[in-house]
Order: C-alpha cells, then structure tokens, then sequence
C-alpha cells in the first residue's frame, strides 16, 4: 500500500486495549511498516546493514518481532545478541515517541525501498534505512555533486567555491554539503545566490540546528532544498556522528569536491568514502606550502582524487550534458567586457567560425576558447560542427 499526502494509521503497543492514532506526512512505505521500522532501528546491535537483511526476508517489519527464534537464526549476521535484543519492548516506546515527533514537526520519512529515498545511496549497502528531512527536496533525475572541505576556508577556497557553482549553475545541479563552517555553509551559501537546490546533510535530529549560528541560513535553504538526517530528534551533535553523516554526503551524489583540506579532516573521510562507494572524486589543488591544500595535493597525489580547477573539468569527466536550462533574459546574465564584446559580435553576425571570433574581437585564440565555455555555460551561445559558436 503506498500513497502520498497524509496518512492515518493505528498501532497497538504490547497491550490490545492501548493504541496511538498517527498522521504522518508523505511515507511511501506500508504505513503500519515505520513504527516497527523504527522499533527495529532502535533494536541493540541492529545497524543499517543488518536491518536490511531483516527487513528484506519478511515480508513487512512486524513479523521481525513475531518470527521464531530458530528462523531469525537462519538470517546472516542475527546472533543471540540481536535475538535477544529483538525482545525488548522499550524499542517501541522510544519508536512511539519518534513518531509523534515526526508528526509534530510534519517531517517527510524516505524508505530504502521507496521511489522517494535518493537513488545513489539505495547502491549503498550501509546507506540508512529511513531518512527524515524538512523542505523541498527534489532528487528525481537530478544532477547531484556534494562539496566539502576545511572548516577554515581561506580567500582562495572561498573565490573557488562561488565561481565553480556560479559557472555550473546553468546545469541546474543540486549541492550537497554538511552544513558545517567553512567551505560547507559556503557552498550551500553560494548555491542558494545561483538559484540552485541545495540540501544540508545533519549530523543529528532536526528538533535542532548545529551549529546555532547557522540557524539563519535555514529559512532560504528550506525554500529551495532542505535539510536532510538520518538521526532522530533524541540525536546530538556527538563527533561519530559527523563521521556517520559524511557516508550520505558522500553516497547521495554523483560525484564529492574537496575544495580545501588539511593532510587530516573529515572531508578526506568523505572522500575515501566516496571512494569506496565507486564515485567520482575531485580535488583544488593549492601550492605545497599551504597548509588548507595539502589534502588536496595528497589526494591528487596518490589518484585518489581528479584535479579539478574549473567547472569544464567537472563537466568532462561527469560526462555532463553542456545544454543549459531555460535562462531569463540575457540582460541579467553578468558578463566580463570579453565576454560582452563575443557576444554583441555573434548577435550581429550569426553562427562565426572560432579563428574569425578571436580576429575580429582581436582576442588571442586560447583566451576566447576559455572564454566561449564560460559563456556556453551561462547559456549565452550554443558550439555547432566544425568550430563555430552563435548567440542564444
């Protein structure tokens, strides 16, 4: 049974005689499933992974606390640990409180299984089995790359950062970051001006925001995007968590950019793990002597990491389509005088071939052709066969 909207369901909690109504914005999954679900979750010794291996050998979540020992038994990785854990009744208490959170707070619920849970992570066997988030996410057929780095941005992180998202903008792709200091708010900063979706991955529930003074970017963020957990409204910002939340950052994407890092941090972390989920990984590169492009060189380094310097660099390897979407009139596009003399000459030509371009705006030929991609990507021109570029 699945629907969208607004569900309506009862659950009867170890006594017939007690039962709890529920309402719960837009779950996609049997709804009596997300309490024993979530039941399950808080079950000691039941991870992401063995939860999966549960709930994929019944047929839905309340027989896992029905079922005979000796077939739970037969489940690989259930020991007597988990067997007797699965007996305690306080897991659905706590399940029960989770729930009238989540409809306190009309939080959407995401499913593994489900057709709304992000499409790169369900390829994550440790992704997580339920996601809560707040907002307007849109994740279907999306372009998706995550953004991390140093909590100590420099000028020069934050002069990349801007420009990268600024040049992909045209591509409509959603930014993914950690919603930490740093480059994370940067890119999330930096999406938001460019018009672009963008979602906060939290390393704890959404009754709260870490850190506090984030709290003012979240109005923007939730109306283009959201906020995205894995953890409940009884999760603090503790240091595993961080490291937890790092694997959907890295996971829910195509591809992870490390901007700026130290030789250690957390952003490494992501990219390591976006390693080990086969995604692509870029990296800034910096001079050896600075101390925030270290990790970056070292990624570039050891080819754990592509090199990335502009956005066309991102654009190849992703094999991206360059065709821009619908742009609103050309006269609030910001243009360099470079830029703008190409452009009032193709206006007025037509289609030109690249070599007439760079003699009639008496530009050398390499810095137009730099010029040109920038100004595909902003969706002023479109490249035809055989070399010539005209105005859009």
């Amino acid at each position: 049974m699945r629907s969208a909207g607004k569900i309506l369901f009862t659950i009867f909690i170890n006594n017939p005689d007690k039962f709890h109504t529920f309402n719960i914005q837009t779950i996609c999954m049997r709804h009596e499933d997300l309490f024993y679900v979530l039941a399950l979750l808080k079950v000691e010794g039941v991870g992401d992974v063995t939860a999966k291996k549960l709930l994929h050998h019944f047929p839905d979540a309340a027989l896992i606390f029905k079922s005979k020992i000796s077939e739970l038994r037969a489940i690989s990785g259930v020991g007597d640990y988990v067997l007797r854990n699965l007996k305690d009744k306080s897991t659905f208490a706590k399940a029960e409180a989770e729930l009238r959170f989540i409809e306190q707070q009309n939080l959407k619920v995401a499913y593994h299984l489900d057709a709304d849970y992000p499409a790169n992570l369900k390829h994550c066997s440790d992704g997580p089995v339920l996601l809560f988030s707040l907002g307007n996410i849109d994740l279907n057929h999306r372009k998706i790359i995550s953004i991390v780095g140093t909590r100590q941005i420099t000028a020069y992180g934050q002069d990349f950062c801007r420009n990268l998202i600024a040049d992909l903008a045209p591509l409509d792709p959603i930014i993914v970051s950690g919603f930490a200091y740093g480059v994370d708010i940067a890119a999330h900063q930096a999406a938001v001006d460019n018009g672009l979706q963008t979602i906060g991955i939290l390393a704890h529930g959404l009754n709260q925001i870490y850190p506090k003074a984030h709290q003012k970017y979240v109005p923007r963020i939730l109306k283009n995007g959201g906020l995205m957990t894995e953890f409940w409204s009884t999760s603090s910002p503790e240091r595993e968590n961080f490291i937890r939340r790092n694997r959907i950052v890295a996971g829910i994407s195509e591809a992870t950019i490390v901007i700026e890092s130290a030789d250690k941090g957390g952003s490494l972390i992501t990219a390591n793990m976006a390693n080990g989920y086969h995604r692509e990984v870029f990296a800034v590169p910096g001079r050896a002597s600075d101390k925030y492009s270290q990790g970056c060189n070292n990624l570039i380094k050891t080819q754990k990491a592509q090199l990335i310097t502009d956005a066309a660099d991102l654009i190849y390897h992703l094999n991206w389509d360059l065709k821009p979407k619908a742009i609103q009139q050309r006269l609030f596009i910001d243009m360099n005088h470079e830029e703008q003399k190409i452009y009032d000459f193709l206006l007025k030509n037509g289609k030109e071939l690249l070599d007439l371009i760079a003699i009639e705006c008496e530009l050398p030929i390499f810095k137009v052709s730099g010029l040109l991609l920038n100004m595909e990507l902003k969706g002023l021109i479109r490249p035809l066969p055989g070399k010539y570029f005209e105005a859009i």
